[in-house]
């Protein structure tokens, strides 16, 4: 396909996740473990558009981490674990838990972005009425 034909919308899910083009869901949307290439190689498309900022991580603390904490504590809690059982099944569980997932989330994020056609936000403001429609609110009749 030419960069001027139409391209299927593919779900934001599907490629995301996968780490492919949002567009044409071949190239690759990484170029190391969380960094985002320039370009898709495939199709082209200029990936500036994609900022999912601190999203990734905010999923990951919401859905991995305090799971991990709460490990944490009931180990303690329950059995007065020491320092060493803690450092051989917590801390593994917690990276297992959330490093893995930053890269499928980011991925996910930046394909919504596309999908949705996401952008800065700006104020809209209203255009002024042409001077034959306004009103003079003051003015007695």
């Amino acid at each position: 396909m030419s960069s001027t034909e139409e391209w299927p919308p593919l779900s934001p899910l599907h490629t995301g996740l996968r780490g492919r083009c949002p567009r044409c869901g071949e190239g690759h949307l990484f170029e190391g473990f969380l960094k985002l290439k320039r370009e898709c190689e495939v199709c082209g498309l200029d990936y500036s558009f994609a900022d999912p900022a601190d999203g990734p991580a905010f999923f990951v603390i919401c859905f991995a981490c305090v799971p991990s904490v709460f490990l944490g504590v009931w180990l303690e809690v329950q059995y007065g674990a020491p320092l060493w059982v803690h450092l051989l099944v917590t801390g593994p569980f917690m990276l297992l838990t959330c490093i893995p997932p930053l890269r499928p989330l980011k991925g996910w994020l930046v394909a919504s972005q596309f999908f949705y056609k996401a952008e800065e936000g700006k104020v809209a403001r209203k255009a002024a009425a042409p001077s034959s429609e306004r009103t003079n609110i003051g003015a007695v009749r």
